[in-house]
């Protein structure tokens, strides 16, 4: 039996429950955090930390959970080696369905759990994802790390439909990202291009992936040139390579996009080498 966290206890998945008032459930006010385990050990927590606090501001939640002392028991309880950890926090339960918020605020409702999953010899690493083009139709903070993922989910099923893995969403003719994934090419002159993060300085911009700051990094530390900006369509199926980057998939390749191939059909070079130097940095290489 896999143990949850669930408001300061640890216990079993099938004894956690929560009320029908709770807001996260009847408003989507609950915001969460998904972190890749490897070696059991959780991979990039200050940054996944510091997005968590973003979230919960502009969800309007008061939270001081320490975190960290709480994922690694957890982790140890459940013998994950490699996997993911995730961890929502919501808006709390009123005893009652009402927009405005309650004052006092209730206290939020936190739980965390851990899913196994082959994160470093993942098969579509070497094969490529399919990927179609749809409108992106989502609210305008998405860059919150909430859980209205409606959008995201209907899309992720247009896409199974379709035969596809996924979609990369298009707004005012442009690329913004994929359902739960940062989307990215590479250029005919070896340059990584990116849609711009949201910023409190520059907002509108897309969600600030952990993993993807984590793959910025590793480019420039390898000298490949990056253009932080949004890319048409059309630069896309011009590209060399295209690939996907998430706490969940780490760095996958895009290999076909509406059924035709991006560069020659395969995983890149660029793509393969930055996945190979963040799994050598999961496993603390």
């Amino acid at each position: 039996m896999r143990t949850v966290w669930f408001n300061g206890e640890f216990v079993a998945a099938d004894a956690a429950r929560i009320s029908i008032f709770d807001r996260g459930l009847l408003f989507g006010q609950a915001v969460y955090e998904v972190a890749p385990v490897v070696g059991g050990r959780i991979a990039n927590w200050p940054r996944h930390a510091a997005r968590l606090a973003d979230s919960l501001e502009t969800a309007m939640i008061a939270d001081a959970t320490d975190w960290p002392p709480i994922l690694a028991e957890l982790i140890a309880r459940n013998a994950l080696d490699e996997g993911r950890v995730y961890l929502q926090v919501t808006g709390g339960s009123q005893g009652d369905r009402d927009f405005a918020q309650p004052q006092p605020m209730p206290p939020p409702n936190r739980f965390a759990f851990t899913q196994t999953a082959d994160m470093l010899a993942d098969p579509r690493a070497e094969s490529g994802l399919s990927v179609i083009l749809r409108p992106d139709l989502r609210w305008g903070l998405r860059a919150a790390k909430t859980t209205q993922l409606l959008y995201a989910l209907r899309m992720k099923e247009e896409a199974r439909i379709a035969g596809a893995d996924d979609v990369w969403m298009i707004e005012n003719g442009m690329i913004t990202e994929a359902t739960s994934q940062n989307a990215h090419i590479v250029d005919a002159r070896g340059v990584l291009v990116t849609h711009p993060v949201h910023r409190r300085a520059a907002p509108g911009g897309v969600l600030p992936g952990i993993t993807r700051m984590s793959v910025i990094d590793i480019a420039a530390a390898q000298g490949i040139a990056i253009e932080e900006r949004a890319f048409s369509p059309e630069e896309l199926f011009a590209a060399h390579e295209a690939f996907v980057s998430a706490a969940g998939s780490l760095v996958l390749p895009v290999t076909r996009v509406d059924g035709r191939a991006i560069g020659d059909g395969r995983p890149g070079p660029i793509t393969r080498t930055l996945r190979a130097s963040y799994i050598e940095a999961l496993r603390g290489g």
